[in-house]
Protein backbone atom coordinates (compact mmCIF):
# COMPACT_ATOMS: atom_id res chain seq x y z
CA UNK A 1 0.00 0.00 0.00
CA UNK A 2 1.55 3.50 -1.15
CA UNK A 3 1.54 6.07 1.53
CA UNK A 4 1.54 9.44 1.44
CA UNK A 5 4.46 11.48 2.67
CA UNK A 6 2.54 12.84 5.65
CA UNK A 7 1.92 9.24 6.72
CA UNK A 8 5.59 8.45 6.16
CA UNK A 9 6.87 11.07 7.96
CA UNK A 10 4.51 10.35 11.01
CA UNK A 11 5.88 6.82 11.05
CA UNK A 12 9.49 8.07 10.69
CA UNK A 13 8.50 10.07 14.03
CA UNK A 14 6.90 7.09 15.93
CA UNK A 15 10.41 5.57 15.16
CA UNK A 16 12.75 8.38 16.09
CA UNK A 17 10.42 8.59 19.32
CA UNK A 18 10.64 5.25 20.25
CA UNK A 19 14.63 4.96 19.81
CA UNK A 20 14.65 7.88 22.12
CA UNK A 21 12.49 7.18 24.86
CA UNK A 22 11.35 3.55 24.04
CA UNK A 23 7.25 3.99 24.95
CA UNK A 24 5.58 6.72 22.20
CA UNK A 25 1.81 8.42 22.85
CA UNK A 26 -0.09 10.54 20.45
CA UNK A 27 1.03 13.19 22.52
CA UNK A 28 4.46 12.64 21.81
CA UNK A 29 4.32 12.75 18.52
CA UNK A 30 2.10 16.00 19.19
CA UNK A 31 5.11 17.87 20.83
CA UNK A 32 7.66 15.91 18.28
CA UNK A 33 6.08 17.71 15.15
CA UNK A 34 4.62 20.70 16.96
CA UNK A 35 0.61 19.23 14.57
CA UNK A 36 -1.93 20.15 16.61
CA UNK A 37 -3.56 17.00 19.08
CA UNK A 38 -6.74 16.49 16.71
CA UNK A 39 -4.23 15.97 13.59
CA UNK A 40 -2.34 13.78 15.18
CA UNK A 41 -5.51 11.74 16.82
CA UNK A 42 -6.49 11.54 13.13
CA UNK A 43 -3.15 10.48 11.29
CA UNK A 44 -3.03 7.85 14.18
CA UNK A 45 -6.08 6.72 13.36
CA UNK A 46 -5.34 5.94 9.47
CA UNK A 47 -2.18 4.85 10.22
CA UNK A 48 -3.96 2.05 12.44
CA UNK A 49 -6.77 1.53 10.33
CA UNK A 50 -4.38 0.55 7.39
CA UNK A 51 -2.43 -1.59 9.52
CA UNK A 52 0.82 0.49 10.15
CA UNK A 53 0.71 0.84 13.62
CA UNK A 54 -0.97 -0.67 16.83
CA UNK A 55 -2.34 1.31 20.00
CA UNK A 56 -2.52 -0.64 22.97
CA UNK A 57 -4.90 0.32 26.18
CA UNK A 58 -3.11 2.65 27.51
CA UNK A 59 -2.38 4.73 24.22
CA UNK A 60 0.82 3.37 23.14
CA UNK A 61 1.40 3.59 19.74
CA UNK A 62 3.93 0.42 18.54
CA UNK A 63 4.82 -0.01 14.54
CA UNK A 64 3.67 -3.10 12.89
CA UNK A 65 6.24 -4.89 10.72
CA UNK A 66 4.70 -2.77 7.71
CA UNK A 67 4.95 0.45 9.18
CA UNK A 68 8.75 -0.54 10.48
CA UNK A 69 9.61 -1.30 7.60
CA UNK A 70 8.33 2.01 6.10
CA UNK A 71 9.76 3.93 8.85
CA UNK A 72 12.69 2.11 8.47
CA UNK A 73 13.67 3.32 4.44
CA UNK A 74 12.05 6.74 5.59
CA UNK A 75 14.66 7.69 8.43
CA UNK A 76 16.82 5.51 6.27
CA UNK A 77 17.16 7.88 3.55
CA UNK A 78 17.43 10.67 5.62
CA UNK A 79 20.21 10.28 7.48
CA UNK A 80 22.03 9.26 4.47
CA UNK A 81 20.90 12.12 2.26
CA UNK A 82 21.50 14.19 5.05
CA UNK A 83 25.23 13.31 5.71
CA UNK A 84 25.19 13.66 1.34
CA UNK A 85 24.43 16.84 1.59
CA UNK A 86 26.63 17.90 4.86
CA UNK A 87 29.24 16.16 2.69
CA UNK A 88 28.77 18.56 0.00
CA UNK A 89 29.10 21.68 2.44
CA UNK A 90 25.35 21.87 2.96
CA UNK A 91 24.89 23.52 6.59
CA UNK A 92 23.46 20.73 9.04
CA UNK A 93 19.94 21.81 9.12
CA UNK A 94 19.73 22.76 5.79
CA UNK A 95 20.54 19.13 4.48
CA UNK A 96 18.35 17.86 7.15
CA UNK A 97 15.89 20.07 5.88
CA UNK A 98 16.06 19.61 2.24
CA UNK A 99 16.52 15.41 3.22
CA UNK A 100 13.28 15.65 4.66
CA UNK A 101 11.67 17.26 1.26
CA UNK A 102 12.96 14.67 -0.74
CA UNK A 103 13.49 11.24 0.80
CA UNK A 104 9.72 10.45 -0.35
CA UNK A 105 9.97 11.40 -4.08
CA UNK A 106 13.34 9.50 -4.81
CA UNK A 107 13.32 6.61 -7.01
CA UNK A 108 14.78 3.74 -5.33
CA UNK A 109 17.67 3.77 -8.56
CA UNK A 110 18.68 7.59 -7.95
CA UNK A 111 18.78 6.64 -4.13
CA UNK A 112 21.02 4.04 -5.07
CA UNK A 113 23.31 5.75 -7.48
CA UNK A 114 23.78 8.91 -5.25
CA UNK A 115 24.79 6.86 -2.40
CA UNK A 116 27.15 4.98 -4.60
CA UNK A 117 28.39 7.83 -6.23
CA UNK A 118 29.38 9.31 -2.60
CA UNK A 119 31.46 6.34 -1.47
CA UNK A 120 33.22 5.88 -4.62
CA UNK A 121 34.29 9.98 -4.26
CA UNK A 122 33.52 10.66 -0.90
CA UNK A 123 34.35 7.80 0.93
CA UNK A 124 31.50 8.79 3.03
CA UNK A 125 27.90 7.88 3.95
CA UNK A 126 28.79 4.18 5.75
CA UNK A 127 25.54 2.69 7.44
CA UNK A 128 25.72 3.90 11.31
Amino acid sequence: MSLHESAEDYLETILILKQRQGLVRSIDVVNETGYSKPSVSVAMKKLRQSGHITVDKDGYISLTPEGAQTADKVYRRHRLLTRFFVTLGVDEATAAADACKIEHDLSEETFTRILEHARRHLGTLEEE
